[in-house]
């Protein structure tokens, strides 16, 4: 396999991590980019940037942006995002279908601790990992969430931790008979 640099869609820029995030819908039509300054940018299926919005905090009173976007995950039917915050909260926003629709909060999940990664692997479950060890409510352990990821059904997922445990959870078998498995340290 061959690699091929096809373009650059955001231009470097002075200081380090001015990416915090990113996501790609699952139509792949979509291509969303959170930078340092809490602005979510969306690029179409071609890397033109078609779109921008700026993230709220948990406190709507609070004007001070002292939080960061750590998690964004767009929803099956790619009209929505997910964005995890270190502000202990996970905004929904409405997207819409075309480039222009108003973006929109649609739900808000306020969380004991900071969101630290955030997936979205099927319609009505947003699977997230927080500081505190837990990975949504399905379990919990003692150490950080560094890491999610799911398979390509979006019935099982894997998470990694910050002490090197790797957890295995399925959400329904797809008939394979294996059941939930928790990792070993690495």
């Amino acid at each position: 396999m061959q690699l091929k640099h096809l373009r650059t869609l955001l231009s470097p820029q002075g200081g380090a991590a001015k990416v915090t995030c990113m996501a790609s819908s699952q139509n792949n039509a979509k291509f969303a980019v959170c930078t340092v300054d809490r602005v979510v940018l969306l690029y179409d299926e071609h890397g033109e940037r078609r779109d921008k919005f700026s993230t709220k905090p948990a406190d709507m009173k609070d004007n001070r942006k002292n939080y960061m976007v750590k998690g964004m995950a767009f929803s099956p039917d790619s009209t929505k995002i997910a964005i995890g915050q270190t502000d202990n909260i996970i905004f929904v926003y409405k997207i819409g279908e075309d480039w222009g629709d108003k973006k929109v909060i649609c739900n808000k999940f306020i969380q004991t601790s900071a969101v630290t990664c955030l997936q979205w692997p099927a319609e009505y479950i947003i699977v997230f990992g927080l500081a505190e060890g837990k990975s949504s409510t399905i379990y919990g352990t003692d150490s950080y969430v560094v890491a999610l990821t799911t398979n390509c059904s979006g019935k099982g997922i894997l998470s990694g931790h910050a002490d090197g445990t790797i957890v295995r959870y399925f959400f329904d078998d797809e008939g394979s008979g294996e059941s939930q498995h928790r990792g070993s340290r690495l």
